[in-house]
């Protein structure tokens, strides 16, 4: 799915237009910056209040060991998976829509997963400690991390993960570098010279880069499905009542790639509009992400239907009473917030004329990053809350700490993202140049053909 019939841009069109973010962004994107750099500020007070006073701040308790932060834990991993989605499958099965939304999605995986990468250190309080004893090294002690745990394991996927994404991110945009590098002066042209290594666009820089290019695509495609699958683990090699289940690593990689589509969808839009980019930015790319949210959305449907209903067949009282007590207990406002945002309201996108119009498809897909984290926050909470033990049973609150540092990650998150639509190129300019039409051969050449 390329450009439309008649689209008529030049070279130097497509390098003015996909560039003007680059010289006088849109009054609005100081606005966003300055909200983003509020919520920031405000999760950084609260988490410095959480270092100094302790980690009786939190909401966390004696049976719910983990809450909000490994919520987000999970949910910044599952935007992260989207992006590599989008650049690397979709670019081995050539599908040609993902040209004008492959770089926006790369960013956005990259900037969730160092979101991601924070909550464990959040969470367990000492960071300055945490930091140094998750790393498998030597120590005086003769103390090292349990390799049998999940736990370590997603230490060794997400740094892999973020590795593999922001190799396959960067180098994509090295030719987009060396056209910023020509449009510059003085300082930023030593900056972008630097960064895109003396890209000169050569026959034999081409070949190395494309064949760089694809090799990093297969490598990152089954780090789609595994590193979610990791993250799946952390629960289900438990014994916990609603954790202990095989259908956890497919489910979460569904949700994740569902959550990060709608994430995409969200941050385009505001993007598209800010920075005048419709003519590269079009419909047909926007529906081709719509159509594969309904996908996923489906497949999560699915799976919360399998889930009841392997608690139910199994005849475990134990699971049984976890999944009823979602149906109508103390969290079942969660789990109904969950399943209307993850599976009722995607389901206008069966329609082509809603899927089209942009302020619809722009609040479902807000609605199912805010279902897909009360997704995480459901199976984590309402299945601790109540393990094999009634007399260790407990309620979780979050508390105001926890709700600012969540709101400081988004903020981070956002916060970033912007910097790399004012500074980079949002749509990948070669990429762009490879599908634009090619140049109308003379009359007489098209008569030729014609009657041939």
């Amino acid at each position: 799915m390329g450009m439309v019939e008649g689209w008529q841009r030049s070279v130097a069109d497509v390098n003015n237009d996909i560039l003007v973010n680059t010289r006088k962004p849109h009054p609005m994107f100081y606005v966003a910056l300055a909200a983003s750099l509020l919520c920031v500020v405000l999760g950084g007070v609260f988490w410095g209040i959480q270092i100094t006073r302790g980690m009786g701040v939190a909401g966390l308790n004696s049976p719910v060991y983990w809450g909000v932060y490994i919520t987000n834990f999970v949910f910044w991993v599952g935007i992260g998976h989207a992006g590599t989605l989008i650049s690397a499958i979709l670019f081995l099965f050539r599908a040609r829509w993902r040209n004008s939304v492959n770089r926006s999605a790369e960013a956005m995986t990259i900037f969730a997963v160092m979101c991601a990468g924070m909550f464990p250190l959040i969470h367990v309080g000492r960071v300055w400690v945490a930091a140094y004893w998750m790393l498998p090294l030597p120590n005086t002690n003769n103390l090292w991390v349990n390799f049998r745990s999940p736990l370590i394991w997603d230490v060794f996927a997400i740094s892999t993960y973020l590795t593999v994404s922001l190799l396959f991110w960067y180098m994509g945009m090295i030719p987009d570098l060396a056209s910023l590098r020509d449009r510059m002066r003085g300082f930023k042209r030593l900056v972008y010279g630097v960064l895109s290594f003396g890209w000169r666009g050569t026959a034999q820089q081409w070949h190395h880069y494309e064949t760089g290019y694809a090799f990093l695509a297969a490598l990152a495609t089954p780090l789609v499905l595994s590193v979610h699958s990791v993250v799946s683990w952390d629960f289900a090699m438990s014994i916990q009542p609603g954790w202990h289940t095989t259908i956890f690593p497919p489910y979460f990689v569904a949700g994740a790639i569902l959550s990060g589509c709608a994430m995409v969808y969200t941050l385009l839009m505001p993007v598209r509009w800010m920075f005048r980019l419709q003519d590269y930015i079009r419909q047909e790319h926007l529906d081709a992400l719509l159509k594969l949210t309904l996908l996923t959305s489906s497949i999560v449907f699915y799976a919360y239907a399998v889930e009841f209903f392997v608690a139910w067949y199994s005849g475990n009282v134990y699971e049984q009473e976890i999944f009823a007590k979602r149906l109508h207990g103390d969290y079942a406002f969660y789990f109904w917030v969950m399943v209307f945002c993850n599976c009722i309201f995607p389901l206008v996108f069966w329609f082509k004329r809603l899927r089209m119009h942009v302020p619809t498809a722009f609040v479902v897909c807000v609605l199912i990053n805010v279902g897909m984290w009360f997704e995480r926050y459901n199976i984590i909470v309402s299945s601790l809350v109540e393990d094999f033990l009634p007399g260790s049973w407990g309620h979780y609150q979050p508390s105001w700490t926890e709700m600012f540092i969540t709101l400081g990650s988004f903020g981070w998150f956002f916060f970033w993202f912007l910097i790399f639509c004012r500074y980079f190129p949002i749509v990948s300019l070669s990429e762009i140049k490879l599908i634009m039409p090619k140049p109308m051969r003379s009359q007489s050449s098209a008569r030729q053909a014609g009657g041939d």
